[in-house]
């Protein structure tokens, strides 16, 4: 597991930066940057922001080495929001006794679908989808909603994610 010294250093190493020019752009010394760098000692949390700017990272890669995850679901303001021709419904079903489906609908097809009046399993021949309210979907995606909109685990052990993504 890569320490936060570590990870500073490399940061530091991949900017072209010697450890005397993190410390004046810190206002430390070339001795704090060196313990920081070895696990001997951790910046101050106030400097968190301004090293992790230096090294041109986030504080959340900086501390952990991961980037923050995105929300599960975003709606994307109006001017935003991409056509109902470029999303895609996916379904992902995982039974407990090792089943998989899955399933791409490419939104317009949905409307499509809604429009004529058809029901989904019509569509997928799967009753596992028969008490999804696909025209929910739909409008939600309309209103500019994206990522994981839906994830039932049932009581015997089968999951159903539901996601509308950018394609």
């Amino acid at each position: 597991m890569e320490t936060l010294g570590k990870r500073i250093s490399n940061l530091r190493r991949e900017k072209g930066l010697k450890q005397e020019d993190l410390a004046n752009s810190m206002n430390v010394s070339p001795q704090a940057v060196s313990k920081w760098e070895n696990d001997l000692s951790c910046p101050d949390i106030t400097a968190l922001p301004q090293l992790a700017a230096l090294l041109g990272v986030s504080t959340d890669v900086l501390l952990s080495g991961e980037a923050a995850r995105e929300p599960d679901v975003k709606q994307l303001p109006e001017g935003k929001r991409p056509d109902l021709e470029k999303l895609v419904v996916r379904i992902v079903v995982d039974s407990s006794d090792g089943d998989k489906v899955r399933i791409n609908l490419p939104m317009m097809l949905v409307k499509a679908a809604m429009d004529m009046g058809m029901q989904m399993p019509q569509i997928s021949g799967n009753d596992s989808l028969k008490n999804i309210d696909f025209s929910q979907i739909l409008d939600l995606a309309s209103q500019g909603v994206l990522g994981n909109l839906v994830e039932v685990e049932s009581s015997d052990g089968d999951v159903v994610r539901i996601f509308v993504e950018e394609i």
